[in-house]
C-alpha cells in the first residue's frame, strides 16, 4: 500500500519547491509477541537466524517481570517519547522487561538525544530484556496522517495511542490462558487523560514503578521532573530566570550576549570561566558569585551578558570548596559571606572581562560518580550527593537506601535545577561499590573520564575472523611476501599488543635497506561494520597501571594483529633505501606478510647491541638501526626538534595482592630512542604520501606553537638561575635548553625541560582540507601523522586506509573522502586521546596513594617547580612525584608570607624559596576525606617556624568516626 507526503520547501536561492515523498505501508509487519500466530513473529525470528542476521528479541509469550499491584495480570509496556528520554535509567534495570518501543518514539529520541538513543538501541539489542521495536509508521493499521491544525507533538501522541489500542485489540484475538494487556506509560497529563477516554490502560511512570512492590529500590531511580513537588525551602527565589532560547539567539546575533562553554573552577566553586565561541581566537569571560553562575554546570553551553567595566574582576587566587552542611537557608547566607572574599583589590591590569549567565543554550549533563552526604535529619529521604569531580555542584537526591549507600561510590544523574533551590535535583542511578576498593576506584576513574570500557557486544565480535585463522591466497593479493627478512620487534616488558617491527640489511650497492612493518589492522576491520564503529567510538586503547582497556577485541590486539615472533602476520610496510649517512634515497610502501624472528624488550635489544660476542643477524640488524637512529636524531635536533622531559613512574606490583610494592621513575635506554626515530620517520613519510594523493582529506597531526605568554614561567625560572631562554622559535628554545647546563647542579637541565613541557600546546588530529597550518612544533616537521600504532589508535587505521588506496592495495569508500565527516572523526579522536591521558594520570595518582598508604615516615629530597602565593609545588625525582607544600593551614596561625612574581620567590617567616631550590619534604597519605584522598607534603628542610612536619601518629589519617552528640 502506498501513500505520499507533500510539503513545500524553500531553496537557498529563495524559490519555493514542492516535495512529494512516497511512504509505503505494509500489512505483514510482526507485532513481536512470541505467542502471536496471526503475524508470524516466531517464523520471522527463525528466518533471521537462518540468514545469519541478528534477530530482534520477542516479547515473552507469558510476560514475566516484576509483579505490579496496579496490573497483576500479564502485560506489555508501551512508552511515549518523553518518558523514554527522561527515565532511561529505570528502563535499563533488569526488572523492566517486555516493552514495546514504537518507531515514532525512536525517531523523536534520535533527534533529541543521541546518548539516550544509543542506550535504548543497546537495550533493544539485549535478548534478555525482551524490548521490541515496532515499526508503527509503516504498518497500515497504525500509521496516521497529521490532521489540519494539529502540531507534530500532538500527532505523535495520537500515533502512540493508536498503536496502544491496536496492540490491545490484536492481542485479544490470541488463544492464551490469560489475556495480555498493553499498558501505556506516559508522564504527559493530557496524553494520559485522552488514553483513558479511549479505553487504554495508562499510568505515569511513578505510579507504575511504585506499584512494583517487590522492587522498592527502583523508586530511587525515578528522574525528578516535577520541580514544584521538590521544593525544600520556603519558596524563596535564589536565581534569576533563564531567558528563552529565542531571546538568547537574538541577543547573541546582536552582540548583547556571548555564547560559550562554561568551565567551572576546580578550586573555587563560586568562580567559572566561559570560553566564548567565535571565528577568531577564543576569549574568556570570568563569572563570579552564586547568582551570576545562575545554575550553569561544567561543560554546559551558555549565554553570558558582560557586566559594566567597573564591575570587572580578576581571577581569584582564593581556594573555596563547597563542603558546608545540608541546610539550604544557611548555605545561601554563607555564599554571600564567601563571595565577599573574592572581592579583593587588584590592579586594573589584572582585570578581565566579567559577566553573568543569562541562559542555557545546551545542557551537557552526564551521570556523575561520587558519594552520599547523609542528612543529619533522622528518617529524612532527602540527601546531598557530593560528586568526585569538584567542578560539579552537589546534587539533592531522594533515597530510602541512605544507610546502605553511606561509604559507597554511587552514580547520580541530574534531572533539573529549580530557581528556588541552592542545589540541582537528581536521582540515584547505581551503586558501584565501597569507596577505596581498587576495582571500584578504577571503575570510577573510567566513568569520570568517559572511557568506553564495557565488554565488546556480540554484534561487534561477530565481525572477527573465525578461528583457527590462517593466511589465504586471497589475503596475498596486493601483498608482498617478506617472511625471509630478519625482522624483530622491540617493546616494553610484558607487551602483548605489538604494533611494529623493524629490519635493517646491507644492499649490494653499498646502501642499506631499512623497513618499518606495522600490523595490518585495517585488513580485519572493514569500514562501516559494528567492529569499525566501536573502534572509532573508543578511539584509543587506555593503559592504566594494572589494566588495559582495548580499542579492539583481544583476538586482534593480542593475537592476530600482534606481530609476535615466529608466526606469520599481515603487515603494512614502509621501506627505505638509505646511505650510511641516514639519508633517504628511495621510499616505498607495500602491504606484506612478515615473520618476526624475535620479540625483544628494550633491555634485551640494548644488551645485544652492547654485546661484544653476539654477531647474529638480529643483533647486526639492531646495530645498523641504532647507528642510523643516532644520525636521524641529531639531524632532527639540529633542525629545531625539542627534547623535553616528563617524570614518568613505573609500579612494581605484588603478585598476590596486586598492590604496588615499589615505585620508581622509568629508565629510558638507547633502544627506546632507536625505535622512536624510525616510527617518526615512518609517520612523516606516510603523511607526505597521503597528502600528495589526498590533499583535501588526509588525516594529519599538528602541534601548534605555544603563544609567547606560555613561556613566562620558564623564562623567569631560568633567569633566577642566570640562564637565558629564547623562545622565538623551536630551534631557539632547543638551543637555549642545551646551553642551560650547570656542572654544580646537573638536574637543573632536566627541571627546565620538565617546565618547558608544561608550556606546550596539545597536539591534535585534523583534516588537511579543513586547515592550513600543518606544522608540528615539537618535532620541527612541516607535516606529520600517525601510522605506526593501529592496534591502539583509530587514527592510524584511517591513515592505513588512505595509504592503501594511494598505492592501489584497497578501494575507497564515501566517508573516507568526506572532509566534514573526517573533521568530525578528528574531534572525537582528540577528545578520546585527552580523556585517556587524564585517566592514565588518575590511575597513577590512585596507585601512588596505595603505595604510600602503609609506609612509615617517608622523607625525600625534592626540587621546587613552582612558587605560589602561599605554597610551593615540588617534584621528587626518586618517585617522579609532584605535590604541594602549603604554608597556610586551617586552625593554625598564619605565617608571614611575601611573594615576588618578577623573580618567582616566596619568603616564609624570613626563609626565601626560589624555583629549582632543593628541599626535603615529608610524604604522607591524607585519608581524612575518603572521596578525595591525596598525597600531602610537609617541609622538613629548611626549617621554617610554625610550618610543622606531621608526626608519625598523625600520618595516614583515617576519616574520624562521627561521634554521637550526647550534649555539650
Amino acid at each position: 500500500m502506498l501513500t505520499s507526503r507533500t510539503f513545500l520547501k524553500r531553496t537557498r536561492a529563495g524559490a519555493v519547491m514542492k516535495v512529494v515523498r512516497e511512504h509505503y505501508l505494509r500489512d505483514d509487519i510482526s507485532c513481536g509477541a512470541a505467542a502471536c500466530v496471526l503475524c508470524g513473529s516466531r517464523e520471522e525470528e527463525q528466518e533471521a537466524k537462518e540468514k545469519g542476521a541478528p534477530a530482534q528479541a520477542l516479547l515473552e509469550a507469558q510476560p514475566s517481570g516484576a509483579a505490579s499491584s496496579l496490573c497483576p495480570g500479564p502485560h506489555y509496556l508501551l512508552l511515549d517519547t518523553n518518558l523514554l528520554l527522561h527515565q532511561i535509567d529505570i528502563l535499563e534495570d533488569p526488572v523492566i522487561r517486555n516493552v514495546i518501543i514504537l518507531q515514532t518514539v525512536l525517531q523523536e529520541v534520535r533527534k533529541r538525544s543521541a546518548p539516550v538513543y544509543k542506550r535504548i538501541k543497546d537495550v533493544v539489542a539485549n535478548p534478555e530484556k525482551h524490548f521490541y521495536a515496532f515499526t508503527n509508521e509503516h504498518h497500515k493499521e497504525t500509521y496516521i496522517e497529521q490532521e489540519q491544525g494539529e502540531n507534530s507533538n500532538d500527532r505523535n501522541d495520537r500515533a502512540i495511542r493508536v498503536a496502544a489500542k491496536w496492540y490491545n485489540e490484536h492481542l485479544a484475538k490470541l488463544q492464551t490462558e490469560e489475556k495480555i494487556t498493553v499498558i501505556l506509560l506516559t508522564n504527559d497529563r493530557k496524553n494520559k487523560e485522552k488514553a483513558l477516554e479511549e479505553g487504554i490502560t495508562a499510568y505515569t511512570c511513578e505510579e507504575y514503578i511504585k506499584s512494583l512492590i517487590a522492587n522498592p529500590e527502583l523508586v530511587d531511580r525515578l528522574a525528578c521532573l516535577n520541580d514544584e513537588g521538590n521544593e525544600i525551602e520556603s519558596g524563596r527565589i535564589i536565581f534569576s530566570e533563564h531567558l528563552p532560547l529565542s531571546k538568547l539567539q537574538q541577543g547573541i546575533k546582536s552582540g548583547l550576549y556571548l555564547q560559550g562553554t562554561f568551565r567551572a573552577n576546580r578550586d573555587n566553586y563560586l568562580e567559572a570561566t566561559v570560553w566564548v565561541h567565535g571565528d577568531g581566537d577564543q576569549r574568556e569571560v570570568i563569572v563570579q558569585g552564586l547568582r551570576n553562575l545562575n545554575r550553569a554546570v561544567h561543560e554546559d553551553i551558555v549565554a553570558v551578558e558582560l557586566l559594566s567595566k567597573d564591575a570587572w574582576a580578576a581571577p581569584s587566587s582564593v581556594v573555596l570548596l563547597d563542603d558546608e552542611g545540608q541546610n539550604e537557608e544557611d548555605d545561601v547566607e554563607k555564599e554571600e559571606e564567601k563571595e565577599n572574599s573574592l572581592k579583593t583589590p587588584v590592579s586594573k591590569a589584572m582585570m578581565r572581562p566579567t559577566g553573568k549567565v543569562v541562559g542555557i543554550i545546551k545542557r551537557n549533563w552526564r551521570p556523575y560518580c561520587g558519594m552520599l552526604s547523609k542528612s543529619q535529619i533522622k528518617e529524612s529521604r532527602r540527601h546531598l550527593f557530593t560528586p568526585a569531580d569538584r567542578r560539579i555542584p552537589r546534587i539533592r537526591i531522594e533515597t530510602r537506601q541512605s544507610s546502605t549507600l553511606e561509604g559507597q561510590r554511587i552514580i547520580v544523574a541530574i534531572d533539573g535545577w529549580p530557581r528556588s533551590s541552592r542545589y540541582p535535583h537528581g536521582h540515584f542511578v547505581k551503586n558501584l561499590g565501597a569507596a577505596g576498593d581498587k576495582e571500584t576506584e578504577t571503575e570510577v576513574l573510567l566513568l569520570e573520564h568517559d572511557v568506553p570500557h564495557q565488554a565488546f557486544s556480540q554484534a561487534v565480535l561477530s565481525f572477527l575472523p573465525q578461528m583457527p585463522w590462517s593466511i589465504t591466497d586471497k589475503d596475498m593479493k596486493f601483498r608482498e611476501d617478506l617472511r625471509h627478512l630478519c625482522v624483530c620487534s622491540v617493546d616494553p616488558p610484558g607487551c602483548t599488543d605489538i604494533d611494529d617491527a623493524l629490519h635493517c640489511r646491507d644492499l649490494e650497492n653499498g646502501n642499506l635497506e631499512v623497513g618499518v612493518h606495522i600490523a595490518d589492522v585495517s585488513h580485519f576491520i572493514r569500514p562501516g561494520n559494528a567492529l569499525d564503529q566501536e573502534s572509532a567510538k573508543r578511539g584509543t586503547t587506555v593503559y592504566l597501571c594494572e589494566k588495559r582497556i582495548d580499542m579492539v577485541p583481544e583476538l586482534l590486539s593480542s593475537n592476530l594483529c600482534s606481530l609476535r615472533s615466529n608466526v606469520d602476520r599481515l603487515a603494512f610496510s614502509c621501506i627505505w633505501e638509505m646511505n650510511n649517512n641516514a639519508e633517504v634515497l628511495k621510499t616505498r610502501f607495500t602491504k606484506s606478510v612478515i615473520n618476526s624472528k624475535a620479540s625483544l624488550t628494550y633491555a634485551e635489544a640494548q644488551m645485544r647491541i652492547d654485546s661484544g660476542s653476539m654477531n647474529d643477524d638480529i643483533t647486526l640488524s639492531l646495530r645498523g638501526l641504532n647507528k642510523l637512529a643516532k644520525i636521524l636524531k641529531k639531524r632532527r635536533i639540529d633542525k629545531g626538534a625539542l627534547t623535553l622531559s616528563s617524570p614518568e613512574v613505573r609500579f612494581h606490583m605484588d603478585s598476590e595482592t596486586h598492590d604496588p610494592i615499589d615505585l620508581q621513575t622509568k629508565e629510558l635506554k638507547e633502544t627506546n630512542s632507536m625505535v622512536e626515530e624510525f616510527m617518526l620517520l615512518a609517520n612523516i613519510s606516510v603523511a607526505q604520501k597521503i597528502y600528495d594523493e589526498f590533499s583535501e582529506h588526509a588525516l594529519l597531526r599538528k602541534h601548534p606553537a605555544p603563544p609567547p605568554s606560555n613561556y613566562d614561567i620558564l623564562v623567569k625560572a631560568a633567569k633566577s638561575k642566570d640562564f637565558e631562554i629564547k623562545t622565538d622559535s623551536a630551534k631557539a628554545l632547543a638551543d637555549s635548553l642545551d646551553r642551560a647546563e650547570s656542572p654544580s647542579f646537573p638536574y637543573l637541565n632536566t627541571l627546565l625541560r620538565i617546565l618547558a613541557t608544561r608550556c606546550m600546546m596539545q597536539a591534535v588530529y585534523f583534516c588537511s582540507g579543513m586547515d592550513n597550518d600543518f606544522h608540528h612544533y615539537g618535532l620541527a616537521s612541516p607535516i606529520y601523522t600517525h601510522f605506526t600504532s593501529p592496534i591502539r589508535r583509530y587514527a592510524d587505521i584511517i591513515v592505513h586506509r588512505l595509504l592503501a588506496v594511494a598505492i592501489g592495495a584497497d578501494s575507497t569508500y564515501p566517508d573516507l573522502t568526506d572532509k566534514h565527516k573526517l573533521a568530525e572523526l578528528c574531534n572525537n579522536l582528540n577528545y578520546r586521546h585527552k580523556m585517556a591521558q587524564y585517566a592514565q594520570r588518575a590511575s597513577v595518582a590512585f596507585h601512588t596513594q596505595l603505595f604510600f598508604k602503609n609506609k612509615s615516615v617517608v622523607n625525600e629530597e625534592a626540587y621546587i617547580l613552582f612558587v605560589r602565593k602561599n605554597a610551593i609545588v615540588v617534584l621528587i625525582p626518586k618517585y617522579g612525584l609532584e605535590g604541594t607544600v602549603f604554608f597556610e593551614e586551617k586552625d593554625k596561625p598564619k605565617p608571614s608570607l611575601l611573594y615576588n612574581d618578577e623573580i618567582p620567590s616566596l619568603t616564609v617567616e624570613g626563609t626565601t624559596f626560589h624555583t629549582f631550590d632543593k628541599v626535603t619534604v615529608n610524604i604522607m597519605l591524607d585519608a581524612s576525606n575518603i572521596q578525595h584522598q591525596k598525597i600531602r607534603m610537609a617541609l622538613v628542610e629548611p626549617k621554617v617556624p610554625g610550618c610543622n612536619v606531621p608526626s608519625e601518629k598523625s600520618k595516614n589519617r583515617e576519616p574520624e568516626k562521627k561521634k554521637k552528640k550526647l550534649g555539650k
